[in-house]
């Protein structure tokens, strides 16, 4: 077993160092994601918290980290201890010992002793920093702390410190990314493009929507990914309008169309990818007109991402290419002017065009701070994925169209020029779908 953070722990002490520059004066407190039970003695698999793991690298769960510029030991973390009864049923553990030496705190104490700890590791911050509603433990253990490191004061008149979210600023730190991350980022989206490939060239009519499911994510394993970055969709038929359709398990018929949203995770970094095409691998005329003009609103959509534009203006690029294809397609009449300011359209574009991406699948960062549109940056990473949703009973669409869903989505990071799409090996032009659909290697 490879010990430490991987990427170094250089990383992560850079990571610390920016927040800590940030909350002069004030205490950080960032427990990590805790252990669940799915049912009985039964866990769901352990995916440690995004901002935890982002300044500590550490992957145990049951831990806290306190960040305390003010202090010599401005960095303490709390861990499980080295238990070899536990270790035999669960694995290793860092313990004290091995947290201090692969993951750099100048201060480490057993998790048990954290409530009795906290009060004065915190008794002179001016603030606290911490996200509540997460753990409700913790959330309690940090109100305790804060009323007894009051009374730690003394007769001096002061109050609780003010509670702060901390990670509204940890999100803002995690929206630019580094070199490091976009590299991470590059490589968990070639894994997603290449289980999307998979997946199309073993796809045939009557196999299930949990076997393309299975062939996808095997593949993502295969290639090294971590786990998936979040539950695949696959849909065939009217489930493709169903946006976040997971049930997976219908059989899939010829004539249909299957949307595939699907991503890998590499790093605690997510791709993720939409694709859509025939089961059979070949597009009805009325299927390609459908596809063709989401594609050419997406394509579009990608052009227009450079620095200085904001995501909702390709956001209404988006909505106006889409309803003008809509009244191409006969699912709507009238002016697109009246039929966007009446929101006509989101009838069949019910959702964003775009969300940031990094660790999370929709990641931290402000949208628009100080009430404002945020303008995009080099090294911002997000989706453009605009699509078209005609319900399977909805009588005032034309017949042909009637249970289509198609969604195209790809990963892009701007560039000082434009942006790069990171997806770019998921092929998404009909002829090169067409030529991979059902072909097994």
């Amino acid at each position: 077993m490879e010990k430490g953070p991987k990427g170094g722990k250089e990383v992560f002490e850079r990571r610390r160092k920016t927040l800590l520059s940030q909350i002069k004066g004030g205490v950080a407190i960032i427990p990590s994601a805790r252990e669940l039970i799915r049912n009985n003695d039964v866990h769901y698999p352990f995916r440690q918290d995004s901002s935890f793991y982002y300044l500590t690298g550490f992957v145990e769960p049951e831990s806290v980290a306190i960040l305390d510029p003010s202090s010599p030991n401005n960095f303490v973390m709390f861990v499980w201890e080295r238990d070899p009864a536990r270790e035999i049923w669960d694995g290793f553990r860092y313990g004290l010992e091995g947290a201090k030496e692969y993951f750099g705190p100048n201060k480490v104490y057993p998790i048990s002793e954290f409530d009795t700890r906290l009060p004065e590791l915190i008794k002179n911050a001016e603030k606290i920093y911490y996200k509540m509603g997460e753990n409700p433990d913790c959330d309690q253990t940090v109100f305790d702390a804060m009323e007894k490191s009051r009374r730690l004061k003394g007769r001096t008149g002061i109050g609780v410190a003010p509670l702060i979210d901390v990670k509204q600023i940890i999100g803002e730190m995690r929206l630019l990314k580094t070199s490091h991350e976009i590299e991470l980022l590059r490589k968990a989206t070639e894994i997603s493009a290449l289980g999307h490939i998979v997946g199309m060239r073993a796809c045939k009519p009557g196999m299930f929507e949990y076997q393309v499911e299975a062939e996808i994510e095997c593949e993502f394993r295969r290639q090294g990914a971590d786990r998936l970055g979040y539950t695949s969709i696959v849909g065939s038929g009217a489930n493709a309008t169903i946006l976040h359709y997971i049930n997976n398990c219908d059989k899939m018929s010829e004539g249909q169309l299957l949307l595939v949203d699907a991503g890998a995770e590499f790093g605690y970094v997510t791709g993720d990818i939409t694709r859509t095409f025939p089961v059979s691998g070949k597009f009805s005329p009325a299927q390609k007109r459908f596809y063709e003009a989401v594609l050419k609103v997406q394509k579009n959509c990608i052009k227009a991402v450079k620095p200085g534009v904001t995501l909702p203006s390709i956001h209404a690029q988006a909505i106006e290419g889409l309803t003008d294809a809509m009244i191409e397609l006969d699912l709507l009449k009238g002016q697109r002017k009246d039929l966007i300011d009446s929101r006509a359209f989101f009838k069949y574009y019910p959702h964003g065009t775009s969300h940031w991406l990094g660790m999370d699948v929709h990641d931290a960062g402000l949208y628009s701070p100080n009430g404002e549109s945020r303008k995009l940056e080099p090294n911002m990473c997000f989706t453009v994925e605009p699509g078209l949703y005609v319900p399977e009973n909805d009588m005032s669409a034309p017949a042909e169209y009637r249970g289509l869903g198609v969604r195209i989505e790809d990963d892009v990071v701007v560039t000082a020029a434009g942006c790069e799409v990171l997806t770019h090996l998921a092929p998404k032009e009909v002829s090169d779908l067409e030529n991979l659909i059902g072909k097994s290697v």
